[in-house]
C-alpha cells in the first residue's frame, strides 16, 4: 500500500513591508532629495527670464496690437500714431533674401560632408569652420558685409540696401543649417543607400531620391530655427540694410527692419516712439516664437 503526500505549498519569503517604502532619515535619501530640490531650481531659473519676457513685452506693447499698428508707416518724431508696417514687410524680405543664399548653400555644403567627405580632411577642416562661424558675434558679420559690399558699392552702385543686409544674415544662417543637414545625413541609415546602390542607382540618384527625403524634416527643422535667429538680429542690419521710414523700394534701397526700427525709437526721447518700440518688439516676439513652435512641431512630425 503506497502512501501519497501531497506537496507542501512553497512558502513565501517573510518581509517587512516597511521596507518598501522611502526611509528619509537615510542620509543617501536626504542627499537624492537635495539635489532633486536644487535641480528643480535650476530648471526654472533657466525658464524664467523666458517667462519674464514674454510677459514684460507683453505688457508694454501687446495692448498696442491693432491692424493700424501693422499696415501704417512710423509717424515722424514726437508725433503719435502710426504703425510699423514697413518694419514687418522690411524683416519678411531680408529674411527671404538671406533664406535664398543660405538654404541652398547651407544644405549643399551638409550634403558634401555627409555623404561625399566624412572623415577627409578638408570636411573636417568645413567643420571646424563652421563651428568658428557660429561663434563670430553678429556685428562682426556687419562689419564684413559693409566692407566687402556696402562701402564698395558692389550691387549697381548702391550702398546701404536690402541685399546687403540679406547677404550678411546669411552668413549668420550658414553654420545652423550646415550643422543641421550634416547631422540629419547622418541620421539616415546606410543600409537605404547600399540598397540604392545595389540596384543600379548613382551617387547623385541615391542623394535625391532616397537619403534627403528621409532627413527632409531635420533638415526643414534647423533651417526654421537659422530664419528665426536672423530675424531677430539688430547689429548686421544697422551697418547694411540701414533703416527707411518709407515702404520698401526694392532691394538695392536700405529699407525698414523690425529691429532696427526697436533699436531707433527706444532711444528716442518721445515716448511714442517708445510705445511703438515696444509694440514692434511684442511683434517680433510672437514672429520668432511662431518660427520655433513650427521647428518644434516639424521635430514632433519626424519622430510619429
Amino acid at each position: 500500500m503506497t502512501s501519497t503526500t501531497s506537496p507542501l505549498p512553497a512558502q513565501q519569503p517573510s518581509f517587512s513591508r516597511s521596507s518598501l517604502r522611502l526611509n528619509s532619515s537615510l542620509a543617501r535619501n536626504r542627499w537624492n532629495q537635495f539635489f532633486t530640490v536644487v535641480a528643480a531650481v535650476f530648471a526654472v531659473m533657466a525658464v524664467l527670464p523666458l517667462v519674464l519676457v514674454l510677459g514684460y513685452v507683453l505688457v508694454k506693447g501687446g495692448t498696442l496690437l491693432s491692424i493700424r499698428l501693422l499696415t501704417e508707416l512710423p509717424p515722424p518724431p514726437g508725433l503719435d500714431g502710426g504703425g510699423i508696417g514697413n518694419a514687418i514687410i522690411g524683416t519678411i524680405v531680408v529674411t527671404l533674401v538671406a533664406s535664398l543664399i543660405a538654404i541652398p548653400v547651407g544644405v549643399g555644403g551638409g550634403i558634401y560632408l555627409a555623404e561625399y567627405s566624412r572623415s577627409g580632411w578638408f570636411a573636417q577642416f568645413v567643420r571646424f569652420g563652421t563651428n568658428v562661424l557660429s561663434g563670430v558675434p553678429s556685428i562682426i558679420c556687419g562689419v564684413f558685409i559693409y566692407g566687402l559690399i556696402v562701402s564698395t558699392r558692389l550691387f549697381f552702385g548702391q550702398s546701404y540696401s536690402a541685399m546687403a543686409g540679406g547677404v550678411a544674415l546669411s552668413v549668420l544662417m550658414l553654420p545652423t543649417v550646415i550643422k543641421t543637414t550634416d547631422e540629419a545625413l547622418k541620421l539616415v541609415p546606410q543600409e537605404l543607400r547600399w540598397g540604392a546602390i545595389g540596384i543600379g542607382a548613382s551617387r547623385f540618384v541615391t542623394i535625391t531620391r532616397i537619403t534627403l527625403p528621409a532627413a527632409f524634416t531635420p533638415i526643414a527643422t534647423g533651417v526654421v530655427l537659422g530664419i528665426a535667429r536672423a530675424a531677430g538680429e539688430t547689429a548686421p542690419l544697422i551697418f547694411t540694410a540701414l533703416f527707411s521710414p518709407f515702404w520698401a523700394e526694392g532691394l538695392f534701397n536700405p529699407i525698414a527692419t523690425m529691429s532696427v526700427l526697436i533699436f531707433n525709437f527706444a532711444i528716442m526721447p518721445y515716448e511714442a516712439q517708445i510705445a511703438l518700440a515696444w509694440a514692434a518688439s511684442f511683434v517680433l516676439v510672437v514672429m520668432i516664437l511662431a518660427a520655433n513652435l513650427f521647428a518644434r512641431w516639424l521635430a514632433r512630425f519626424a519622430r510619429a
